[in-house]
Parts: C-alpha cells; sequence; structure tokens
C-alpha cells in the first residue's frame, strides 16, 4: 500500500466538551480543530489518509465524526463510542454498522475507576455485536489496565484490538516494568496490535529524546512491523511541541522504522497495516 496512513488523530468543538478534557490551561489545544486544520498538514507531510477517534464518551460524538467523514474523502474511517454495557448496545453497534466509515469501536478506559472494568462478561452481548459487524478494538488504557486486557484479549481472540499510545508508558520516569511484561503478554496474542503513537506527550520537555528509544524498541521486538500501525494524536501531539511538531514525529518515527524495520515493513507501519486492521478502502 503506497498511501501512508495516520491511523490516530482527533476533531473536537469545545462547546460539545463543557466539562470535559482539555481544560483552558492547555493553551495549545483549547480551541476548535477541524478539517480545514488539518489537511495543510497532511498534504504537507504526504499523509494520503486518516483514521479519526473519538474523544468524548457520549453518541453525539460519534455522530459528529460520522458527519465529518461522509464530506472529508481523507477520513478513511471513524472510531466511535458506545456504552458497551449498556442493555441496548448490540442495537447500537448495529444501527452504526450503517455507516460505512465506521471502524472500530473505544471505550475510554483510561478515565475509568475500575482497572478491570474490560474483564466482564457482561461485555459479551456488545463484542458479539462488533464481531458480528466486523468493527475492531481501540483500548485507550494505561499500564496498571494492562492485566485486564490481556484477560479481555484471551476472551475473544477473535475480536481484532489495537492499543493506543502504547498504552502511556511512564516514559518521564523511565520505568519499564512491569510495562514490557503486560506488553509482551498482550503481543503473544494473535488478534492484538499496537499504535507508534502519542508517545512524546508522555514526557515533560527536559527529557530528552532518546528516552524514547527503550520504548520504542520494545514495541518493534514484541509486535514487530506488520502489527504497528503509525499514528499522530493530533491535534494532541501539539502539547509536545518541545520535542517537534507533526513532521517532526513523523520524521522520528521514519527513522525508528529505518533502524527496527525493512523498507518494505516501514510500508506496512505507516499504511499498510492500518488498511488492513481497519478494513479501510482505498
Amino acid at each position: 500500500m503506497s498511501l501512508r496512513i495516520d491511523a490516530h488523530h482527533h476533531f473536537w468543538r469545545l462547546a460539545a466538551r463543557v466539562g470535559h478534557w482539555p481544560p483552558a490551561s492547555l493553551g495549545a489545544i483549547y480551541r476548535d480543530f477541524g478539517p480545514a486544520d488539518f489537511e495543510p498538514l497532511l498534504e504537507r507531510c504526504g499523509i494520503g489518509g486518516t483514521v479519526l477517534v473519538q474523544s468524548l464518551p457520549d453518541s453525539d460524538d460519534t455522530r459528529f465524526l460520522l458527519e465529518l467523514a461522509e464530506r472529508h474523502s481523507f477520513i478513511r474511517g471513524v472510531v466511535g463510542w458506545v456504552d458497551l454495557k449498556a442493555p441496548d448496545a448490540p442495537q447500537q453497534i448495529d444501527a452504526l454498522a450503517r455507516h460505512p466509515k465506521l471502524k472500530a469501536l473505544r471505550p475510554m478506559l483510561q478515565d475509568l475507576p475500575d482497572d478491570n472494568w474490560i474483564d466482564d462478561p457482561v461485555l459479551r452481548p456488545a463484542i458479539t455485536a462488533m464481531l458480528a459487524n466486523d468493527f475492531a478494538f481501540d483500548a485507550l488504557v494505561v499500564p496498571r489496565q494492562l492485566p485486564g486486557l490481556v484477560a479481555f484479549a484471551k476472551r475473544y481472540p477473535g475480536l481484532r484490538i489495537v492499543i493506543d499510545h502504547a498504552a502511556k508508558p511512564l516514559i518521564a520516569t523511565g520505568q519499564l516494568e512491569p510495562w514490557r511484561t503486560d506488553m509482551a503478554d498482550l503481543a503473544r496474542l494473535e488478534n492484538v496490535h499496537c499504535k507508534l503513537s502519542g508517545l512524546w506527550t508522555e514526557a515533560p520537555p527536559e527529557i530528552g529524546v532518546a528516552a524514547f528509544e527503550p520504548y520504542v524498541e520494545t514495541l518493534f521486538r514484541l509486535f514487530g512491523p506488520r502489527r504497528l500501525l503509525w499514528g499522530s494524536d493530533w491535534p494532541v501531539q501539539r502539547l509536545a511541541t518541545h520535542f517537534g511538531d507533526y513532521a517532526g514525529w513523523l520524521a522520528a518515527c521514519d527513522d525508528y522504522c529505518d533502524r527496527y524495520a525493512s523498507e518494505e515493513d516501514k510500508g506496512a507501519v505507516f499504511g499498510g497495516n492500518a488498511y488492513r486492521f481497519y478494513r479501510l478502502e482505498e
């Protein structure tokens, strides 16, 4: 696949986010972001398509994203939200399946107080509906939630799962364990993939770029270049301009691929894997 795909970015309207993140103190991202802001970056960096990901746990946000996807062809797929434990979750999922660009669902697990929320048989009707509609599952988790995700992934071996932002490892402290061991458990499951995204925002400015190397090397070693999907996490990425801008993150990941993958594999990380995982159309 020649087209490069950004497999993780967001759009939002502040008017719809009252009481939700981001706070006004994060000036770099405290405004509306939409296609007009993003398309120049895509053109400048040679990105041919994107996967647009929900950022609010409500159905209105998913509808907003699907409306944008209908109007903008560069949005190849949408990751939406459903309350997977709601009694009518299967019906909601069946209804969303009528939208051809809805490719996956993402519960916002990182915000939930129960680290094992995902390892619950109550989810079975919703996951069964996801499987019936060939939806993938985006896992927005932090390191302490990885054991629950391992149990969930084993419970549903036919469900395509991708770990967002490599589960946000504790890069600021240099801590690799138990994140590395838990990620190894997940990587042994063939249905689990991982996004090479969101790492720069997990470290403060005083951390040099060399601090990311052990985490990136771990991802390539565990998942291999055929189960890693490159994403920008834009506009959240704007919080990490002390390391670089959108083009800078892309260039850094290009360099990682030069070290840990072949030229053919680089095409997989930057597009082919996203096409396959999300069932994107050319």
